[in-house]
């Protein structure tokens, strides 16, 4: 029943990080018969398995065992991108219990008013290595800014703008894509991609050069871009080529 090779694991460790319950619900469901492992009712929840090469059936249903957890949010604005917050609601509320129980975070954070991709993953090392100040992984952002966004801002954001504490950011390529007159005054759209996180770093740019940021969402990070059919709130987990991409 433990299969082949060093990759055997408890089976309740399996279960529960499967989310099919707790250490003693699983070993009730064992008395009761109701977990297989290659078509067989097993006696001892602690009876080692291999997930790669054994069956395994909680109640009838395959069991699936995996590590890690890789998912693509459309983060909604007024969701803190946290894992508990005690006034506001956070994007691990967005999840299923299914894939919650992976305890996954988020990548970096985007401001509680701020849409767009965000990736929840339990893999730490790749995310240290997305947001590490030595890698200058580069996040693409649209936005709509008040204030006249001109060629003048475009050369500034090259060369790098000093924030209000004095950091002087790396340099950032903005691309005006359009302009509108309002009541509030110009609204520019723009795109903006930089090549690090600071703390509301967007806002505070476009704030440098005396101008405000209406609206800002985040469409890229790296060469993975957010799904165009992926509706505000929902997510899904990152396909093979995705996870390829975020890896470069």
């Amino acid at each position: 029943m433990s299969g082949k090779g060093k990759q055997t694991l408890r089976l309740d460790k399996i279960l529960s990080h499967m989310g099919v319950g707790t250490r003693s619900e699983l070993k009730k469901m064992v008395k009761q018969g109701r977990i297989h492992v290659d078509g067989k009712a097993v006696k001892d929840s602690g009876v080692q398995v291999n997930p790669e090469v054994n069956v395994i059936e909680a109640d009838g249903q395959r069991i699936a065992y995996r590590e890690m957890i890789y998912l693509m949010l459309h983060k909604p604005p007024g969701v803190v991108s946290a894992t508990e917050d005690n006034r506001d609601k956070t994007v691990l509320d967005l999840l299923r219990k299914e894939d919650r129980v992976f305890n996954p975070f988020p990548v970096g954070r985007l401001d509680k008013d701020t849409e767009g991709l965000l990736i929840l993953t339990n893999d730490g090392p790749l995310a240290h290595d997305l947001l590490s100040p030595r890698k200058h992984v580069p996040k693409t952002y649209e936005a709509r800014v008040l204030g006249n966004v001109d060629e003048a801002d475009v050369q500034r954001f090259k060369a790098g703008v000093q924030l209000d504490d004095g950091y002087e950011t790396l340099p950032a390529e903005l691309t005006i894509l359009g302009q509108e007159e309002t009541e509030e005054g110009t609204i520019s759209s723009i795109s903006l991609i930089i090549h690090e996180g600071k703390f509301h770093q967007v806002k505070r740019m476009f704030q440098a050069v005396g101008k405000r940021v209406v609206y800002l969402k985040r469409v890229a990070m790296g060469e993975l871009e957010l799904a165009s059919d992926l509706a505000i709130g929902s997510y899904r987990e990152l396909t093979a080529d995705e996870l390829s991409l975020l890896r470069k």
